[in-house]
């Protein structure tokens, strides 16, 4: 109970010293958060995001947008890092773990599931969003209400994904499951029938089947089979800056910057938007 009074009024604190440039709680993402501590100011950061995600994180030109975008500029405004020190690097499911593990980025927001077996590999602050594996089919569709419905039906994910292997784990041997490199040529090949459905995190789906090519023609079936809680990725052993990443996402929840980059990116698409997890925990 302490913890939370003494959070709501630093938030109350934070929220005054900063009224010229943003409306605390008012649905803005606040622009300039507080350092955390032990940050340097001034750095940069190489951020490793998905490039295809709709309303999560994507490329459109030079300009990258989306919830993972937002939380990922807002944490490193709180190391210490403008968003213009920032270096933006693909990461496809695939390489994740390898961009880690060698150096070639230094966080990644990328619809991250936090897993055990990713443990072994590389470190996680977070969660800081809680989303559950779902399938996308084409809008007339009838028969296919979830996992067990698609027997010989051909089911598309992404290879090295979460979603894929519950698949092979579960329904190995009456699912036709088909790995393609990234879940926007799943979704083309939905489009074109080439495939019956498509399954990741609901979010993600929600976003594609909000996109003006798909809009009236896929639909999300709603019918969520796990639980994934998004993490934020870091190399192995970098305890001191998994807490720093952790005490900037309780900063972005706390001063609604979380709820304001969910509306704005994910709630047009008619997701409902789900409580916050606690970082750390």
């Amino acid at each position: 109970m302490r913890t939370t009074i003494a959070r709501m009024l630093a938030a109350a604190v934070a929220c005054t010293a900063l009224a010229t440039v943003t409306a605390c709680g008012a649905g803005e993402i606040n622009a300039d958060p507080a350092v955390v501590p032990g940050a340097t100011p001034g750095g940069t950061l190489r951020i490793g995001i998905s490039f295809d995600q709709p309303g999560l994180s994507q490329k459109t030109g030079d300009t990258y947008a989306g919830f993972d975008v937002d939380t990922a500029t807002y944490v490193a405004k709180s190391l210490g890092v403008p968003a213009e020190n920032i270096t933006w690097i693909e990461a496809d499911p695939g390489n994740r773990e390898s961009l880690l593990t060698s150096g070639a980025v230094d966080l990644v927001f990328s619809t991250y599931s936090i897993t055990d077996e990713r443990k072994q590999q590389v470190d996680f602050a977070g969660p800081y969003f809680e989303a559950h594996q779902d399938l996308l089919v084409r809008r007339n569709e009838e028969e296919i209400s979830g996992p067990e419905t698609l027997s010989n039906r051909v089911l598309c994910s992404v290879a090295g994904t979460t979603s894929a292997a519950l698949v092979k784990e579960k329904f190995k041997g009456t699912i036709d499951l088909r790995e393609y490199a990234k879940f926007s040529d799943c979704v083309a090949a939905l489009d074109r029938s080439e495939v019956d459905a498509v399954t990741t995190d609901d979010v993600i789906l929600a976003g594609f089947a909000a996109e003006d090519q798909y809009k009236g023609k896929l639909k999300v079936v709603g019918k969520g089979f796990s639980d994934e809680l998004y993490g934020v990725g870091l190399k192995k052993g970098d305890t001191a800056m998994v807490d720093k990443v952790n005490t900037a996402l309780k900063a972005y929840i706390d001063d609604g910057s979380w709820k304001a980059s969910l509306a704005k990116n994910v709630r047009p698409s008619g997701y409902d938007i789900p409580k916050p997890p606690t970082p750390g925990s």
